[in-house]
């Protein structure tokens, strides 16, 4: 399965990356006013940290779980209502400039020891959540071309065994969700922790 659909995973995984240098680049067309309004939220998280108030836990796994459950619901509904499957690439797209605007923003502020930051915060969970929604996002693309093909054009094919592959793949995923959602919510803490004294010592660039 995974070799017919590397083309699939390739033009998403595009896509997302199309998104994280848009994002990254958005930054840089905020106005002075918004980059300063930015720097101060940073700033006060980084403190936070450095101060080790902003620990995980129970609340910490069950917000992140949630919150990729959700991302992975959407893409499971778009995928199967199959209109849907512009909105998938959307979602993929709006991923990966989130990922690039954090990224944009660490470095802006911090220069360089924004990249060592971002090394901790952003870089890690992302490792696991962005393979699982780009194989997630290729299988829904996936039935929604069988059932444009099969189902609308030829009237030919099985729906359920392509419904029940596409759903299996979503189940699987949000198990991998769950254990980035442990990561950031146990691990990611830690990490950040470990980095925040370097840059409370800083002073932003902005």
């Amino acid at each position: 399965m995974v070799k017919n659909q590397l083309s699939l995973y390739v033009f998403v995984s595009v896509l997302f990356v199309v998104g994280v240098i848009f994002g990254a680049l958005m930054v840089n067309a905020l106005t002075l006013e918004q980059q300063q309004e930015m720097a101060q939220d940073v700033s006060q998280y980084v403190r936070l940290m450095d101060q080790g108030l902003g620990t995980g836990g129970v609340d910490s796994f069950w917000e992140r779980f949630f919150f990729h459950s959700k991302w992975l619901l959407v893409v499971w509904v778009l995928g199967i209502t199959v209109v849907g499957m512009p909105g998938v690439l959307a979602l993929n797209f709006l991923k990966g400039a989130l990922v690039g605007f954090s990224i944009g923003t660490l470095i802006n502020q911090y220069g360089w020891k924004g990249v060592l930051f971002s090394l901790v915060s952003v870089a890690p969970q992302n490792i696991i959540v962005v393979p699982a929604m780009i194989i997630v996002s290729a299988a829904a693309i996936s039935f929604s071309i069988f059932v444009i093909k099969n189902r609308l054009l030829q009237q030919k094919g099985e729906l359920a065994p392509e419904l029940g592959s596409f759903t299996s793949t979503a189940m699987l995923m949000l198990f991998v969700f769950a254990g980035a959602a442990l990561f950031e919510a146990y691990i990611s803490p830690y990490l950040i922790s470990l980095i925040s004294p370097l840059l409370s010592s800083v002073n932003a660039t902005i």
